[in-house]
């Protein structure tokens, strides 16, 4: 027998490349070539550099401010605040004048700490939030609300009620 008659055991087995498991398909997340599909790639993005650079500058709200920078002034790094208050929920509160209506008297003050004590809203993350009336309903008795914003055919109805806008 001769080096050269020697088969190989798997002869048409192809050598395993690329990805080497990983579940995200062939390439495991490293795309095609380049630097960064390489074994071994650990390559600071230059942003760090600039963050480790300017102490003072760190976090998610950093801004370049140097005229010398390579971004432009007023921008934000995007890799710090990803995906940062993308769910925040809006802390207006919302209420129509036919819940006024019925939850209050004539000549009675309305703001949102009143609301708050009546139940008809209540705090986002422990804050009272700020409150808008809308102009759906009817209403008849005069109130006077303050600390609300309030739209345009709500303001015309309260003010048609004989009722105040602070």
């Amino acid at each position: 027998m001769q080096l050269y008659e020697i088969k190989p055991i798997h002869r048409l087995k192809k050598p395993k490349r690329v990805g080497r498991g990983g579940k995200r398909g062939t390439y495991s997340g490293h795309g095609i070539k380049g630097q960064r599909s390489r074994a071994g790639r650990r390559f600071k993005p230059i942003i760090r550099e600039l963050i480790k650079k300017y102490p003072k500058l760190r976090g998610y709200k950093f801004k370049s401010k140097i005229n010398h920078s390579p971004f432009p002034i007023g921008w934000v790094a995007q890799p710090f605040n990803k995906g940062c208050g993308k769910n925040q929920k809006s802390k207006i509160t919302i209420l129509n004048l036919e819940i006024l209506e019925k939850k209050f008297n004539s000549a009675e003050k309305v703001n949102p700490e009143i609301l708050l004590e009546k139940r008809i809203i209540r705090k986002i993350k422990g804050r009272i939030p700020l409150v808008k009336i809308l102009g759906k309903g009817k209403l008849t008795k005069p109130l006077i609300i303050d600390g609300c914003k309030v739209s345009k055919s709500a303001k015309e109805k309260i003010e048609k009620a004989n009722g105040q806008v602070k």
